[in-house]
């Protein structure tokens, strides 16, 4: 083998050597639920938008992690049998409605002591694709971001791989809906992971059909979390040495489709039992095969032990194994745990968020209920404390620990992106940096926007 001084690299980038694949007011880098509201919202405002995707698909953790259900509209509350009271609208309700219109979207389902809705991922995509069109983004699929243009700490662009070669996009803002805040990771800016970098199981969920649904919620109940008699069952089959069933307590959605449901239900480690950080291309790449394996137990328990799952089989599984937590910014705010169990409202706040504390860590998630009420994200959470012209969307926002595991689901993700447009929007008509927008006026304007903060 040649000494490593012989070999020439292609990387770092000589810059005057890159061709400029475009020049643009707005770089939105990731098109899951965030981006999409981002991309969608800006160019509905008039600014030259582009949306970066790594995948010929938008929809990330909801999509291609298949998490499957929009969570965080609903208040939860021990009234259960009462109708959902929606407090989460904006963009998220726009998206939620033209989702049902197209047939992909389930009626409120019973999660606990709150309600979800459980989505079509194709008709997802589908729908992306529309709000997209509609609103005149520019969309580059099958490409991934692998730098960032700087000058003077002042964000100026991206450097993207493609199936052409490396190239240049300038913009003058560029707002990271990577979910692991890839952009201001790749900038150098910083960012934590987890308590102590110790994060959140991801969760490969999969499809199954051939079911008898109507015997299946007989014996399981209408809560779409595993009723005591299942997790006894479970515990059983897993001592029993048949199955590996690490995860006691599981989730399980029935879906648009006749005789199918989705099941939320491995917890994925590393083999040795380690807790993995999928930022590691190995621990990543550890998560996906464990998760296979994973998924074969749990739908091979199904079908030995819960009535009307005899004749049923796998249809189909996540992209990726379903990401719930791996970098968070050094933002100018930080939602605090406190925040969240508080209930804190706020003059700031840009984002209402109901869902309760959904910590995935051990045998069975720890679930914390913010009964009848809701708290808010300032604007700040989504703005890094370095760096300028970038602001970020979704999970990878500025939040400690627990508050995270509330933050970060699909609803609120619709949420970011649609404040993150608002306040982009300022910042360049009024040519002032996005640290200098005040969230009491990005949420004047979601308020405009129906998305009845106040």
């Amino acid at each position: 083998m040649k000494n490593a001084k012989n070999f020439e690299a292609t990387v770092p980038f000589d810059i005057k050597k890159l061709p400029i694949v475009g020049n643009f007011d707005v770089v939105v880098v990731g098109g899951g639920a965030a981006g999409v509201s981002a991309a969608t919202n800006l160019a509905e405002l008039g600014h030259n938008t582009l949306l970066v995707e790594r995948y010929g698909f938008c929809g990330g953790g909801a999509v291609a992690g298949m998490s499957g259900t929009i969570c965080g509209l609903f208040l939860s509350t021990d009234q259960i049998k009462n109708i959902p009271e929606q407090v989460v609208f904006g963009f998220a309700e726009r998206f939620r409605y033209q989702l049902n219109e197209n047939g992909g979207l389930t009626q409120p389902q019973k999660y606990g002591k709150t309600w979800t809705v459980t989505h079509d991922p194709l008709v997802w995509r589908e729908t992306a694709d529309e709000f997209l069109r509609a609103s005149g983004v520019h969309i580059l699929f099958h490409t991934r971001v692998v730098g960032v243009l700087t000058e003077d700490a002042n964000v100026c662009g991206i450097i993207v791989d493609t199936k052409s070669g490396f190239g240049m996009i300038k913009s003058k803002i560029v707002v990271d809906a990577s979910g692991d805040a890839d952009v201001v990771h790749r900038a150098g800016w910083p960012s934590t992971k987890g308590r102590d970098g110790v994060m959140q199981n991801p969760t490969m969920i999969f499809r199954v059909g051939g079911v008898d649904v109507k015997k299946f919620k007989g014996y399981w109940g209408e809560d779409t979390i595993s009723p005591q008699h299942v997790v006894d069952e479970i515990i059983s089959a897993d001592e029993s040495g048949k199955f590996y069933l690490p995860r006691k307590k599981i989730w399980i959605f029935p879906t648009t489709r006749q005789n199918e449901l989705l099941v939320n239900a491995t917890r994925i480690m590393g083999i040795d039992g380690r807790d993995l950080d999928v930022t590691d291309p190995n621990d990543h790449t550890e998560a996906e095969l464990n998760s296979r394996k994973q998924i074969r137990q749990y739908a091979g328990f199904l079908k030995d032990c819960i009535p009307g799952c005899q004749d049923s089989y796998i249809v189909d599984s996540g992209v990726e194994v379903g990401i719930r937590q791996t970098r968070s910014i050094a933002g100018l705010s930080c939602l605090k745990n406190s925040d969240v169990m508080g209930r804190k409202k706020i003059s700031d706040g840009v984002v209402r968020c109901p869902w309760p504390i959904e910590l995935h860590s051990g045998e069975k998630p720890r679930v914390e209920w913010l009964l009848d009420d809701y708290y808010e994200i300032p604007l700040g959470a989504l703005i890094p404390k370095e760096g300028e012209n970038i602001i970020v969307a979704g999970r990878c926002l500025s939040a400690e620990h627990e508050a995270l595991a509330s933050a970060r689901v699909t609803a609120q993700c619709f949420g970011y992106g649609h404040a993150v447009a608002i306040a982009c929007d300022l910042a360049l008509n009024k040519g002032v940096n996005l640290r200098d927008i005040a969230g009491e006026e990005v949420r004047y304007h979601l308020n405009e926007q129906g998305a009845q903060l106040d």
